[in-house]
């Protein structure tokens, strides 16, 4: 596998500090009606490029502000090892899923209001390793997140990207997030509903 097939882009503290808690005074809204997202998922990338799914992500609670602690502490103190060993063993929020799959379990939650109106939803998860993956340990063994980050209108509608096979990587007040393949996979027309508690 050539570098070629990954790519880095990096997040500032005040985007991603709304998923890890960089700032201290970015605060999350840890207390929400659970909803569900639909979008319409593109893959640009080189591996299966021009692929798309309808996903279906199902939050049925928020991350309280202890979890994205937990996870930021892991990532600054032990880098995206440590990151993956708390994250994996956080307590399910959701789920994301096809409407032919079982899908698989969310692992963080965060939803945060934007500046200009509307809000962000930034989703992580550890990925489902595949037998071949944990036994072999090829290049993907090292991409074990997945991460979700929408930009919803105050209407619910929005757009977003998923890398769903990710590392992030701390970089002084930024944090890179190094996907596996040559871009993340597009989410458009991603529309929100409410569910009941």
């Amino acid at each position: 596998m050539t570098s070629t097939r990954r790519i880095r882009y990096t997040l500032s503290a005040a985007a991603l500090g709304i998923l890890l808690s960089i700032s201290p005074v970015v605060r999350a809204q840890t207390h929400g009606d659970p909803v569900e997202f639909t979008a319409f998922a593109v893959n640009m990338g080189s591996i299966v490029r021009g692929s798309t799914a309808n996903l279906i992500i199902t939050v049925n609670r928020w991350s309280t502000q202890a979890e994205r602690d937990s996870v930021f502490t892991a990532l600054r103190e032990k880098g995206p090892e440590g990151l993956f060993n708390v994250l994996k063993d956080l307590k399910r929020v959701g789920s994301l899923r096809t409407a032919q799959t079982v899908g698989y379990d969310l692992r963080l939650a965060i939803s945060d209001p934007l500046p200009e109106g509307g809000t962000r939803v930034l989703l992580a998860t550890d990925r489902p390793l595949s037998f071949y993956e944990a036994t072999n340990r090829p290049v993907t063994y090292d991409y074990p997140i997945t991460v979700i980050d929408m930009q919803l209108k105050p209407d619910g509608t929005g757009e977003g990207t998923m890398s769903l096979a990710a590392r992030i990587i701390p970089a002084g007040k930024n944090i890179v997030v190094e996907n596996y393949d040559t871009q993340p996979i597009k989410l458009n027309k991603v529309e929100t509903r409410k569910l009941k508690k």
